[in-house]
């Protein structure tokens, strides 16, 4: 991610000492004195009196602060992580117990144009680390169609045959789409409830004519279905937080509407835990401008402006990021990711055992035998029915 040399040791990994005219310390142009000196607090109590605004600012220093030193070794718990890892004893009984998947599973959703592939992008550069990067096709291609994405899509964005999770990145919802209320949401549904798999398509009603027969084309001779179907253990809803608030400024809140429908659905959340939220395309805003937007995203979204939620510049499928060197943003996304990992794992539901499984194929049983009788009182009551009208 970071290709600044440094001044000392010459390593191409590592960027030179934060400070003022670093440009990924992009609130620091819009800080004022008063704001810089208010930031230092020394208790809980200050925290608590903080504005908005210096509490979104405060948490950008921190991230500041721990990027440089912190990147590596987060890094480093995600390449070593293997499902589970971070389970904690609860509900008195043991990680055995608990059904474990073999690769916890993250999925991207959110409006169209939100960045979701750009965000995979990154996370390739970030996480993997590799020379030649499998970009995915993005919002900056020449066409519409070919930057939709129009199947659900693994990534190991490790680049390692020994990850523990997995990406998967999906196709976002248009306004039309999101008319119908939840109801519209019955694919995004499909997917937390049912799982999800590597080449599922991601159909619309809205779809021209082209691209449902493609789909059914594809459904009929794709071996897609062939693929291990994942349970989705975190939902990551990532929102353009430049089109929200231009939109917000035209006095258009139909995409910040459309983003509170999808991250406020019932199916994203886990035991009453919200998704994470990752808002992108903050560099096409002022310093000022991208405070403000976090905030009242957040405010009408009904979160905290500073926990759960990452303000994260992307990449194109061209490799362009925003900045030569971005540490804030590189330690943002890796912290967003291991939050997600560690969501995933306190959410595991324990094992069925075979006396819950015998009580299940007995409920089924008695199911059955129960809609027999009933079928067969039915007919015989008809029967009945017409022998007394003979007589």
């Amino acid at each position: 991610m970071c290709t600044k040399r440094d001044q000392q040791g010459g390593n191409p990994d590592q960027c030179g000492p934060l400070d003022l005219a670093e440009p990924y310390q992009w609130w620091r142009s819009s800080a004022t004195t008063e704001e810089m000196a208010a930031m230092k607090v020394r208790s809980v109590s200050d925290v608590a009196a903080l504005n908005p605004r210096l509490r979104v600012m405060r948490e950008l220093e921190r991230l500041a602060m721990v990027a440089q030193e912190g990147l590596d070794d987060l890094r480093h718990r995600l390449v070593a992580y293997r499902a589970g890892d971070l389970w904690m004893p609860t509900g008195g009984l043991a990680r055995e117990e608990m059904a474990v998947p073999p690769v916890v599973t993250i999925l991207l959703v959110g409006v169209a144009g939100g960045g979701k592939s750009s965000l995979v992008n990154l996370m390739y550069s970030v996480l993997g680390r590799a020379g030649i990067i499998p970009f995915a096709q993005t919002s900056g291609s020449t066409s519409k169609s070919e930057a939709t994405t129009m199947f659900l899509e693994e990534h190991n964005v490790l680049r390692s045959k020994r990850s523990g999770f997995c990406v998967y990145d999906s196709r976002g919802f248009e306004s039309d789409d999101l008319r119908g209320g939840d109801r519209s949401l019955v694919e995004l549904s499909k997917w937390m409830v049912d799982g999800v798999h590597h080449h599922q398509p991601c159909s619309r009603r809205g779809d021209d004519l082209d691209c449902q027969m493609m789909m059914m084309t594809m459904r009929g001779c794709s071996q897609s279905n062939k693929f291990v179907k994942r349970q989705v253990n975190c939902a990551i809803v990532v929102a353009n937080m430049a089109e929200i608030y231009a939109g917000l400024k035209d006095g258009d809140s139909k995409p910040l509407e459309a983003t509170k429908q999808v991250f406020c659905f019932l199916a994203l959340k886990k035991c009453n835990q919200n998704p994470i939220l990752i808002l992108t395309h903050g560099d096409k805003l002022s310093a000022d401008n991208r405070i403000d937007a976090r905030i009242k995203i957040c405010k009408f979204l009904g979160i905290s402006e500073t926990s759960g939620v990452y303000d994260i510049v992307c990449l194109s499928e061209h490799g362009v990021v925003a900045e030569e060197c971005d540490p804030v943003t590189a330690y943002a996304l890796t912290e967003a990711v291991y939050r997600a990992l560690l969501t995933s794992d306190m959410n595991y539901l324990p094992k069925q055992s075979n006396k819950d499984r015998a009580m299940l194929v007995l409920s089924w049983l008695l199911s059955f035998l129960a809609a027999s009788f009933a079928c067969l009182a039915r007919v015989f009551s008809g029967l009945n029915q017409k022998h007394y009208n003979r007589l």
